[in-house]
């Protein structure tokens, strides 16, 4: 029997509520969601032969600064800890990607698990997006605190959260959220955003 069953995001149901804040706003604050984006947690010695192998064979070396994020075309690595970070890619890419880390670490210790189902991905960006994150979120948004290329684990509106500040011009940031809690930060974020449409 074929199968049947169709996949849908956390927040397929708010896609139109996101859309109508996003054209209310006049180009002020734009709200949607990345669904499906390949989410991996990857643990290893950051000074082992295993980090350097892993950044090579995925093109970008995994960042060893706190709270930084660095990419190389669609594959971002988030510094979440000394020997811990997300890697974030695209859509259908999590076991491909899962493979390649796990022949490069060939023996030296590392763990790899595909989280992807865990978290949905927001987007929010525009002129008013740091306003709109400043309700809620207990951080220093300021971009000399959380400027481009930097990430943290965080919560917004008492839900937790790891909120990315994007380093592409006017890419905004994005807000991985557990897909069980996505429903309520949608809400939250759509009646915040109420200030600016």
């Amino acid at each position: 029997m074929a199968d049947t069953a169709i996949r849908h995001s956390p927040l397929a149901s708010v896609a139109g509520r996101f859309a109508a804040v996003t054209r209310a706003s006049g180009g002020e604050l734009r709200l949607a969601e990345l669904p499906f984006l390949a989410q991996l947690n990857i643990r290893l010695d950051p000074k082992g032969p295993a980090a350097d192998a892993v950044g090579l064979a995925l093109g970008l070396q995994l960042p060893l600064e706190p709270n930084t994020a660095v990419h190389a075309g669609d594959l971002h690595a988030l510094w979440l800890g000394p020997d811990e970070w997300l890697l974030v890619g695209p859509r259908g890419s999590g076991p491909g990607l899962e493979n390649q880390i796990r022949a490069a670490a060939g023996d030296e210790p590392a763990a790899v698990t595909d989280v992807s189902a865990q978290r949905t991905t927001l987007l929010v960006t525009g002129p008013r997006a740091r306003d709109l994150l400043a309700h809620g979120c207990p951080l220093d948004l300021h971009p000399r605190a959380l400027g481009p290329g930097r990430c943290a684990q965080t919560t917004l509106a008492r839900a937790q959260i790891v909120l990315v500040a994007r380093d592409e011009p006017r890419a905004g940031f994005w807000l991985l959220v557990r897909s069980s809690f996505a429903g309520y930060l949608a809400d939250w974020l759509l009646d915040a955003a109420s200030e600016y449409v």
